[in-house]
């Protein structure tokens, strides 16, 4: 009793600390101006906070490993993911593969939102021909994989490239969206709904660009929990009957990253998952795959003999034998099947090949840095319509334009508003450089944009461009050796096969540490508030 009387104690005293430390407003510590106070100009200190993956995602603990580690053989002679350590920083990444009844929402909502414009409609339709073989009857494929419900939670396939940067925009605001219906600060989806109401949704797409912009709100917009605006002479704020209100802001911690595709050393790193086989900073075991062991078959009493993933076991054995079929599938298999690896991502080895974001080339393994290694930059910058006041210009679907970056630096105020009027300075010489090799003419800058002529492949005949795209894993129709994380292959970024499907991944920001209970940490101590004589 006297002890269970003492726990309590000690509880209420502590929550009696915390609520008084609460209590205390906070200040700056290079100005002693208090946060959140309306009285001295509204100064925010917003909540710091982690925030937890989007939808579908699981967070991947980052580190360092050898790249290109795992390859035991290199069959083609390729030698073109040599071993090299690097760290891969903490992500996010798709538990499972991107399936069709996943890609037929994105359809979906281009059907209900621009029902006139046949052309995004089209542009966003996997190509289905790439089931047609010549010598293969496949064409119930052609009709049915991707929009018949037997195969809705199978890998989408037959998407290139160009065609997912679209979509992982489109997932990006579909997310973003609902986050803020659901809390309020957009109308929500019932009230949106509601005869009468304006129909926003289909006028004015949502996009997170322009909404951290400020140029979505107003009437039929805004929701009736939209957060309080403390500093009301800020760009932004919208006067109501509680007092001014504002949108959410990225600091507030309350919208996503960006979905994206995984950069190629992520995709390996997450494929290993060597995590499993760690422990005090040592790894006991390396792998081939993304599971432990030399072979494809479960050791295990319940599985033991079933194959571990959807590949072809050899030439005409895409599945086993009738009556006791091995793999559990011909072509591809939903994506939940076979077992999750360490981090609990479903099918890294097998069932699809999936696109990364990496340009290929053979000797990235040397050419990149060795921090969040990845070769495929292209910087851009959005288009203002009013430089002055900072207004982004939109397209037709009311996404920003963005224009090609043509600077690795912050422009003086003039330049920028300089350049987005379209008067750039000429010249100091007052002509046009040359390029030396092709006398063409180029401006030089950080990734050689306005170069004429990319002098990387110059004088090599190759069907390496700037398009090549890397995919990885292996797939239903591959053998073995591809399943293995470090192989890797390359297509163009505008063409799509039967055998490549993705998954997207998204940055984590702040601590990279994923579960940080129960390990040591040193101790930190809060600042003081400062307090004037």
């Amino acid at each position: 009793m006297r002890a269970l009387f003492t726990n309590t104690a000690l509880v209420l005293l502590g929550l009696a600390t915390m609520l008084s430390s609460c209590s205390k407003p906070q200040q700056s510590q290079k100005t002693g101006l208090k946060y959140n106070d309306a009285k001295n100009g509204g100064y925010v200190r917003y909540r710091q906070t982690h925030p937890t993956p989007g939808p579908g995602l699981i967070p991947i603990e980052g580190g360092t490993f050898v790249l290109g580690g795992s390859a035991d053989q290199d069959v083609n002679y390729e030698y073109n993911n040599v071993r090299r350590r690097v760290t891969v920083p903490s992500f996010y990444m798709d538990e499972t593969e991107v399936s069709n009844q996943d890609w037929l929402d994105y359809l979906h909502w281009i059907a209900i939102t621009f029902p006139d414009d046949r052309e995004v409609y089209y542009n966003a339709i996997p190509d289905t021909l790439v089931w047609r073989k010549p010598l293969s009857y496949n064409e119930p494929y052609v009709d049915n994989y991707l929009r018949h419900p037997a195969f809705q939670d199978y890998p989408v396939v037959g998407v290139s490239w160009d065609q997912i940067q679209e979509y992982c925009i489109w997932r990006t605001d579909r997310t973003n969206e609902n986050i803020l219906r659901q809390g309020g600060q957009l109308v929500t989806w019932a009230d949106a709904s509601k005869k009468g109401a304006p129909a926003v949704a289909s006028t004015t797409p949502f996009n997170t660009d322009m909404y951290l912009n400020n140029q979505i709100k107003g009437t039929g917009i805004d929701g009736k929990k939209m957060l309080k605006d403390i500093s009301p002479a800020r760009a932004g704020a919208t006067a109501t009957k509680g007092g001014p209100k504002r949108t959410v802001r990225l600091e507030d911690g309350i919208l996503k990253q960006g979905y994206r595709l995984p950069s190629e050393a992520e995709w390996e790193y997450a494929a290993l998952a060597l995590a499993g086989n760690t422990q005090f900073e040592n790894i006991n075991d390396g792998r081939v795959y993304s599971w432990n062991g030399l072979g494809v078959r479960s050791p295990k009493r319940k599985t033991r003999g079933l194959i571990l993933a959807n590949f072809k076991r050899a030439s005409g054995d895409n599945m086993g034998v009738g009556g006791g079929l091995n793999d559990k599938a011909d072509i591809t298999a939903p994506v939940r099947s076979y077992q999750p690896n360490d981090f609990g991502l479903y099918n890294m080895s097998g069932n699809v090949n999936e696109w990364v974001a990496d340009t290929y080339r053979q000797t990235s393994f040397e050419d990149v840095d060795d921090f969040n290694p990845f070769r495929g930059n292209e910087y851009t910058n959005k288009r203002l319509a009013d430089p002055a006041k900072g207004l982004y210009a939109k397209d037709k679907y009311g996404r920003p334009i963005k224009d090609a970056a043509k600077t690795n630096k912050k422009l003086k105020y003039s330049e920028m508003i300089a350049q987005q009027s379209g008067q750039a300075p000429a010249p100091a010489n007052g002509t046009t450089p040359v390029n030396p090799i092709a006398g063409k003419p180029f401006k030089a800058d950080l990734r050689g944009y306005n170069d004429t002529l990319n002098t990387v492949l110059y004088g090599t005949t190759t069907l390496v461009s700037d398009h090549s795209k890397v995919y990885k894993g292996g797939s239903w129709n591959d053998q073995s050796y591809w399943l293995n994380p470090a192989t890797r292959r390359f297509m163009n970024q505008e063409d799509a096969s039967a055998e490549v499907g993705f998954r997207c991944a998204m940055t984590m920001v702040g601590a990279p540490e994923i579960n940080p209970s129960g390990k040591q940490h040193f101790s930190v101590k809060k600042p003081k508030n400062y307090k004037g004589k």
